[in-house]
C-alpha cells in the first residue's frame, strides 16, 4: 500500500534526508587510498548518532553495519571490513538514517584517488541517469516514466542496468510500496501522487547486466567482473518539481 505523507511527516522526512545526505558526505570524504571500509562505516555510525538519529541499515534484516561499501565490481550491499581502499578503486556508499519515525536513504559512487577515464565516465553516467529519471517524477505521471528515462540514458551511453534490484517507496519503513525499477516502459506502472516519497537508485554496470550473489548473503557483484556504480536519492512528489530530500547541497555538512 502506498502511503502519502502529510505535511508533518514530510518535515520529518526532510530532517531524515538531511542527516542521511550529510552521512553520505562523511563517507565520500573518507574515500581515499589507505582507508579501510570499516573505518568508513565507523565514521558514518558516529556521525548519524551525533545527529540524534539511528543508522537505518544497522541490523536491518540482520545486516551487520551502518553503511554498505561496495568496491569496483561490487554492485550493492558490500559489508565493511578490513579491505583497504587502493588508488584507482571506485567506491559505492549506501546509507540511511532514521529519526522521528522516518527514514532517509541515499547512495553515491566516488573515485579513490586517480581512476581511469572509463571508470569516471561510469560514475558520471550513473549519477546523470538518476537526474534523467526524476525529470519525470511528477504528479500524474507513472513510475514507468522514471524507469524508462533511467534505462534509456544509461544504455545510450553503452552501459547496462541491473534488473534484480530496484528503487522503492520509503517513509516509516525503509522499503515501502511502490517498487521503482530502473528499466521499463513509459506510461506504465503506478500513478505518481503528491505526497509520495520514493528512493530512485540506478545501479549501472560497465559490462553486462548479469549479477552474482556472494556467499555472505549480502554482497552482489557483476558476473563479468567489470565495474558497477550506484547513485540514489530520496525524493518527494510535489505539485511541481520533485524535491530531493537527500540533496547534498542541503545536507548538514
Amino acid at each position: 500500500m502506498i502511503t502519502l505523507k502529510s505535511s508533518r511527516e514530510i518535515e520529518w522526512m526532510r530532517r531524515a534526508g538531511k542527516i542521511t545526505a550529510a552521512a553520505r558526505a562523511v563517507a565520500r570524504e573518507m574515500v581515499r587510498p589507505g582507508v579501510t571500509t570499516h573505518q568508513i562505516d565507523e565514521a558514518v555510525f558516529h556521525f548519524i548518532q551525533s545527529q540524534g538519529a539511528t543508522p537505518s541499515f544497522l541490523h536491518y534484516n540482520g545486516y551487520p553495519a551502518s553503511v554498505c561499501v561496495s568496491v569496483n565490481d561490487e554492485i550493492i550491499h558490500g559489508i565493511p571490513g578490513k579491505r583497504v581502499l587502493r588508488e584507482g578503486d571506485i567506491v559505492s556508499v549506501d546509507v540511511g538514517a532514521y529519526i522521528g519515525g522516518y527514514h532517509g536513504d541515499c547512495a553515491g559512487t566516488y573515485p579513490c584517488g586517480d581512476v581511469s577515464d572509463e571508470a569516471m565516465r561510469l560514475i558520471r553516467v550513473t549519477q546523470q541517469s538518476f537526474f534523467e529519471g526524476i525529470k519525470y517524477a511528477r504528479e500524474g505521471g507513472r513510475i514507468g516514466d522514471i524507469s524508462h528515462a533511467v534505462q534509456s540514458y544509461a544504455e545510450s551511453q553503452g552501459f547496462s542496468i541491473v534488473r534484480e534490484y530496484v528503487g522503492h517507496g520509503i517513509g516509516q519503513r525503509m522499503h515501502e510500496d511502490p517498487e521503482v525499477p530502473n528499466y521499463g516502459e513509459a506510461g506504465h506502472g503506478r500513478r505518481l501522487l503528491r505526497g509520495m516519497t520514493i528512493a530512485v537508485e540506478p545501479m549501472v554496470n560497465a559490462g553486462s547486466a548479469s549479477i552474482i550473489q556472494m556467499s555472505d548473503g549480502w554482497t552482489v557483484k557483476t558476473a563479468d567482473g567489470k565495474y558497477s556504480a550506484h547513485y540514489e536519492n530520496t525524493i518527494l512528489i510535489t505539485a511541481g518539481e520533485p524535491e530531493i530530500l537527500t540533496d547534498p547541497e542541503k545536507s548538514l555538512v
